[in-house]
């Protein structure tokens, strides 16, 4: 068809655009990158992976290794029976704690790896933390009965230890992989600040009064106690917002979709102490038995097991609370005033 003098430019037939069915076959191409944009599992694995997993797994199991050595130790040169009882009941909540973040960490690595093959399914996850879990709790539980000489409380440390291994693999079953890396990050930082502030007990003792007088030492006992308790908490606060950090900005020079809300802080700050709370309560189901003979030894025993109990509670609680605290603070002020409207005079 010819156009003719006069005619209207809208008359003329214009040809359809080809429609997004039909430019599937024709341009494969562009079809495969609309799909792959679309779907979810391109959007990048920033939640499924946790930056260092690596080596917080091999940090966890040496510091694990470290307290199973030192307790042993202590339990050997000491004499038998009545002290060694007494040592293993005073070691115990070390070598737990030491087990639930070596179990966390090392089921990290183990989902870690799952999420890099692409196999993130929560099924499949889930049982490959806690089988991973299970793994550090028996290897612990075999060196334990295997270098720990042969006495009532042996397998007391033995079970417990492998307990807390099998739950801190159940911990890391979780998606949000980052979080739970942080929490496992700022663990293993408030668990060396605490044996390295143990060095400063005896000045701060000093400091806070303690005298010949049981009322002094009862006091400054708790004021120092008050002291580690805060500073703890202020370390798994900063190590929690510095690992989370790093997770943002590492994903963001992958360019993967993932961001980090102000619940990502507060989990992950508070985790260490949560971990400690766990930790107890693993502690007075599975070494309830090493507890009662510890405090059968003699009244002063008693006292002593009741008080470090209630001490251990109160830790656990303001680490949880001052770390929390300090994790969120320490994102608040990253975060940027909120954008003004600029055909808005009254900013509002």
């Amino acid at each position: 068809m010819t156009k003719q003098p006069g005619d209207s430019p809208a008359a003329e037939p214009v040809q359809a655009s080809p429609d997004a069915d039909e430019a599937g076959p024709e341009h494969p191409d562009a079809a495969v990158d609309s799909l792959a944009a679309s779907t979810p599992s391109t959007l990048g694995r920033a939640d499924l992976l946790a930056p260092g997993a690596p080596a917080l797994g091999l940090l966890a199991l040496g510091w694990l290794a470290a307290m199973l050595w030192s307790t042993r130790a202590a339990i050997d040169s000491a004499a038998a029976g009545i002290t060694a009882i007494s040592l293993s009941a005073f070691a115990l909540p070390g070598v737990i704690s030491a087990a639930l973040i070596a179990g966390t960490a090392f089921a990290l690595f183990g989902a870690d790896l799952l999420a890099h093959r692409g196999r993130d399914r929560a099924t499949l996850r889930f049982v490959a933390a806690v089988a991973s879990g299970l793994l550090i709790g028996l290897a612990a539980a075999f060196a334990i009965n295997l270098t720990y000489a042969d006495t009532a409380t042996t397998n007391v440390i033995a079970g417990t230890t492998a307990a807390a291994a099998i739950i801190g693999g159940g911990i890391a079953a979780t998606r949000t992989a980052p979080v739970i890396g942080a929490v496992v990050a700022a663990g293993l930082g408030t668990l060396v600040f605490v044996v390295a502030f143990s060095r400063a007990r005896s000045p701060l003792f000093d400091l806070f009064g303690a005298g010949e007088t049981q009322e002094s030492l009862l006091s400054a006992a708790k004021w120092v106690s008050r002291t580690e308790s805060l500073l703890a908490g202020l370390v798994a606060g900063m190590v929690a917002f510095g690992y989370l950090t790093w997770a943002r900005r590492r994903a963001a020079r992958r360019s993967d979709p993932f961001t980090l809300r102000w619940p990502a802080y507060l989990i992950a700050g508070a985790g260490p102490g949560l971990l400690l709370l766990v930790a107890e309560v693993v502690l007075r189901i599975g070494g309830r038995r090493l507890l009662d003979l510890a405090g059968a030894l003699s009244e002063a025993d008693a006292v002593a097991q009741t008080s470090l109990g209630t001490s251990r509670v109160d830790n656990g609680i303001w680490v949880l609370f001052v770390g929390a605290l300090t994790a969120m603070i320490a994102f608040g002020r990253t975060l940027g005033p909120a954008p003004v409207d600029e055909d808005d005079p009254d900013g509002e």
